[in-house]
């Protein structure tokens, strides 16, 4: 198919091996920032951070966390040209909800004798999804899983290579970048670059992609 955005998820792979010396430029950053913030969640809860590993010092820290397990993802920390942290707050609670339903007002989007309505209205969906605890991890960590996917899809439009890592030590990123984190609880990462050449076992190969007659049922 021709159309160009099978043609850019037609060229994103996982890549297995960075170029260090390639870096992904600020412009790019700035668009990818964006396209990030415009994510979808549900009742636009967005009870994500997204924290952007950039500097030699933060890659460093990020390359410590891997001590204990999956270090066949440990080489991306250092040689990507960014990793970003997708973080997810696992204790949603109503005034969460109330930042959100505020720039709803203020940016025009709600009427504001719709206030109430939407903030306890739709935060009803979240109350359902929270234990007796407040833990509610399951559900909000399903949301940065929605801007991880239109992540990937920017990436491939800009040209940006990247490799989606459940791999990561959630406990020792927690203690690492505890001050950052702020509560928040990572349990995926995403490394973007430029794939070495010659050196990436992965890149070129042909889609292995189940057979749309297996996968779609039309009603």
């Amino acid at each position: 198919m021709s159309h160009p955005i099978i043609q850019d998820l037609e060229r994103r792979y996982t890549v297995k091996k960075y170029d260090s010396n390639k870096r992904i430029s600020s412009e790019n950053i700035a668009v990818l920032q964006q396209a990030m913030r415009l994510s979808a969640s549900s009742i636009n809860s967005q009870p994500w951070k997204f924290i952007i590993i950039e500097s030699d010092a933060a890659k460093q820290r990020l390359h410590n966390t891997f001590a204990n397990k999956y270090q066949f993802n440990q080489p991306h920390a250092t040689e990507a040209s960014h990793i970003i942290l997708f973080a997810h707050n696992p204790a949603y609670t109503k005034d969460d909800y109330r930042k959100v339903v505020d720039v709803e007002v203020s940016s025009g989007h709600l009427p504001a004798d719709m206030y109430d309505n939407m903030l306890n209205g739709a935060f009803a969906f979240a109350e359902a999804n929270t234990n007796d605890a407040g833990f509610n991890g399951e559900w909000t960590k399903a949301q940065t899983y929605i801007a991880l996917g239109n992540t990937l899809h920017v990436l491939g439009r800009l040209g940006i290579d990247s490799t989606p890592m459940e791999g990561v030590d959630s406990e020792l990123i927690g203690e690492e970048f505890k001050q950052e984190l702020n509560g928040y609880v990572v349990e995926v990462a995403l490394a973007i670059g430029y794939h070495k050449e010659g050196e990436d076992y992965n890149h070129g190969l042909p889609k292995s992609r189940l057979p749309i007659k297996d996968i779609f049922t039309v009603l």
